[in-house]
C-alpha cells in the first residue's frame, strides 16, 4: 500500500518545479522592469508630439531651403537670421511657455477647468509683451549683427528676412501658449493634425511666394508668418468652439489673468533660461562661423550641421512630452 502511494504521485521530477519557477520569476523582473502598457501609453503620447515638434521645425527649414535656392548670399543670410531669430526669439517663446505645463497640469489634476484658461490669457499677455520686445530687436537686426561683426553684406539681407518673420512672432507666442494649453490635457492629435496640414500649406505657398512675385527672398520668411498664423487660427477657433472646451471658458474673458501674471513668471522665467540655453548651445555656432573666413560659405555648412542635429533633437524632445 505505501509503495501504491509513493507511485500515484506526480511523475515529474522535483527539479523540474525549481527551473519553472525560476521561469516564472524572470517573468516578474521582466514585468517589473518594463511596464507594457505604461510604455504603450507613452508611445502613442510621444509619436504625435514627435510630429508636432517635427512638422513646426520644418516650417523654418522650408523657407531656408526656397531661399538658398536664390543664391549663395541668400542661402548664408537666411540660415543667419534663422538662427538669430532661434537665439533671440522663437527659444524664448517655448521657455516662456513652458509654466503652462505646470500650472495647466496643476488645474487639469485638480478638476479645476477654468483655471486653465486664466492661465492660458495670462500666459498669452506675458508672451505678447516679450514679443513687442523681441520684435524692435529683430527690426535692428541688421546694424546688431554688423555689430557683432558678421559679414555686412549677409547681416544686411539676414534683416530683411527677419523683418517679414515679425508677423510670425507673435503668431508663434500664442501658438506654443496653445500647444502647451492642450497637452496638459492629453488632447494631441489635433495638434498633429494642425501641424502636417501647416507644413504642407508651407510648402504650397513659399514656392510662389520665392520664385512666382517680385518678393523673391522676402517672399521666404514672409510665407513662415503666414503658416504659423494660420497654424494659430486653425488651433484657436478649435480651442474657442469645441465643446469639449465649454467647462473652461463658461465665464468668457475677464481681468482676473492680470492677477496670475506673476506667478505664471515665476515658473517662465526659469523655464525660459533653461530652454535657451538648451537652443543657443547649437545656434551660436553659426553667429560664430560668421566670424570666421568665407563666412559665406561656413555660415551655411554649420547651419546645415545644426539643422541636421536639431531633427534628431525634435524626436528626443517630443519622447520627453510624455514623462512632463
Amino acid at each position: 500500500m505505501a509503495s501504491e502511494n509513493c507511485s500515484s504521485g506526480p511523475k515529474s521530477p522535483l527539479l523540474g518545479s525549481s527551473s519553472s519557477s525560476s521561469g516564472i520569476s524572470s517573468n516578474s523582473w521582466c514585468a517589473k522592469l518594463i511596464d507594457v502598457e505604461e510604455a504603450k501609453n507613452q508611445m502613442l503620447f510621444s509619436l504625435p508630439m514627435i510630429v508636432v515638434n517635427s512638422c513646426f521645425y520644418f516650417i523654418n527649414l522650408v523657407s531656408v531651403m526656397f531661399a538658398g535656392h536664390l543664391g549663395k548670399l541668400e542661402l548664408a543670410a537666411s540660415n543667419l537670421a534663422n538662427s538669430w531669430a532661434m537665439v533671440t526669439g522663437f527659444s524664448f517663446m517655448v521657455g516662456l511657455s513652458g509654466a503652462l505645463e505646470t500650472l495647466c497640469g496643476q488645474g487639469y489634476g485638480a478638476k479645476m477647468y477654468r483655471m486653465l484658461g486664466i492661465h492660458l490669457q495670462a500666459s498669452c499677455i506675458i508672451l505678447f509683451f516679450f514679443s513687442v520686445v523681441i520684435s524692435v530687436i529683430w527690426w535692428y537686426s541688421d546694424m546688431i549683427l554688423i555689430l557683432l561683426h558678421q559679414d555686412p553684406d549677409i547681416a544686411r539681407e539676414a534683416g530683411v528676412f527677419l523683418r517679414f518673420l515679425i508677423p510670425g512672432l507673435f503668431a508663434y507666442s500664442f501658438l506654443q501658449n496653445i500647444l502647451r494649453f492642450l497637452q496638459a490635457q492629453s488632447i494631441i492629435m489635433p495638434l498633429a493634425f494642425c501641424s502636417v496640414g501647416s507644413l504642407v500649406i508651407h510648402i504650397g505657398i513659399s514656392y510662389p511666394l520665392v520664385h512666382w512675385t517680385d518678393l523673391a527672398f522676402k517672399g521666404a520668411s514672409l510665407a513662415v508668418s503666414i503658416s504659423i498664423w494660420i497654424s494659430l487660427l486653425t488651433l484657436g477657433l478649435y480651442v474657442l468652439l469645441s465643446k469639449r472646451f465649454n467647462h473652461i471658458w463658461r465665464d468668457g474673458l475677464s481681468f482676473e489673468p492680470f492677477h496670475h501674471i506673476l506667478t505664471n513668471l515665476k515658473l517662465a522665467l526659469p523655464s525660459a533660461a533653461m530652454v535657451c540655453l538648451e537652443y543657443w548651445a547649437f545656434e551660436l555656432l553659426v553667429l560664430l562661423a560668421g566670424l570666421m573666413p568665407n563666412s559665406g560659405t561656413t555660415t551655411s555648412v554649420v547651419a546645415m550641421c545644426v539643422n541636421t542635429q536639431n531633427i534628431a533633437y525634435m524626436i528626443s524632445y517630443g519622447l520627453s512630452a510624455a514623462a512632463r
